[in-house]
């Protein structure tokens, strides 16, 4: 059984990919830095029929993700999917770059660019032990339409496109694959203030395939790269907005 680790999985997204993963046979293990939510989706999982462990991680801090990874190999024995997912988005407020407060841009980067460069060192040795490896990070279809008011955010979205890239150059050699799936504007539990109905029709509006989108249409991008079937496929950038953003 492979072991795959989603960080972020206590809600949105994150939750869905877990239990995807695990549905798709992996062993999960739910990074994420609230641990009731973290205890939570890990026992939806095992309801489920699936493996889960629950892992209080805060993906900012170069300890807490370590020792994430060490917990993962300790109980399992393996590690061999990294998707980097958590991040700082729905909580921000929308406002021009240069109203954005320093310590808020830091954190921003700290956490949606610093973090998924831990995690995947921290899972690296594992990988390269056991010749396989999957890291996938989530970044957003926003990078492409540039979205205005979120500059931090899209900034650090557009820096996993690129990480991904040129981690793929230096690890190919291992066995090991590393793509971004860019989402486009989806929707789940947590709440977005500023978001309002209008701006969601008009999202909608701007797709091919006229709904809002939800995390369950990220999950066939997400299972086939962490599959066999995607041993060849590296270093690439799938959009996954219903169209928005299609040339």
């Amino acid at each position: 059984m492979r072991v795959a680790v989603v960080t972020g999985a206590g809600q949105g997204i994150g939750r869905v990919f877990a239990r995807a993963l695990a549905g798709a046979g992996h062993a999960v293990v739910i990074a994420e830095r609230n641990a009731d939510r973290a205890a939570a989706v890990a026992d939806e999982v095992r309801a489920e029929g699936g493996t889960a462990l629950a892992v209080e991680t805060d993906v900012a801090s170069e300890a807490s993700v370590n020792a994430m990874a060490a917990a993962a190999v300790e109980r399992f024995g393996r590690l061999d999917v990294l998707v980097n997912n958590a991040a700082i988005f729905s909580t921000l407020e929308m406002r021009p770059f240069d109203q954005i407060p320093l310590d808020e841009w830091e954190q921003v980067l700290k956490v949606n660019v610093t973090g998924p460069f831990l995690c995947a060192r921290a899972a690296l040795p594992a990988m390269r032990r056991g010749g396989f490896g999957r890291i996938i990070n989530i970044a957003s279809a926003a990078v492409t339409l540039g979205r205005p008011n979120y500059l931090h955010y899209i900034a650090s979205k557009a820096a996993l496109v690129g990480m991904s890239r040129s981690m793929a150059r230096e690890l190919g050699s291992d066995g090991i694959t590393v793509n971004a799936i860019l989402p486009g504007a989806t929707y789940t539990e947590i709440e977005r203030k500023t978001v309002t109905p209008e701006q969601k029709q008009r999202i909608v509006a701007l797709q091919c395939i006229p709904r809002p989108q939800v995390p369950e249409d990220l999950v066939g991008a997400l299972v086939f790269l962490a599959s066999d079937g995607a041993a060849f496929v590296t270093g690439q950038a799938l959009t996954v907005d219903g169209g928005a953003t299609h040339p």
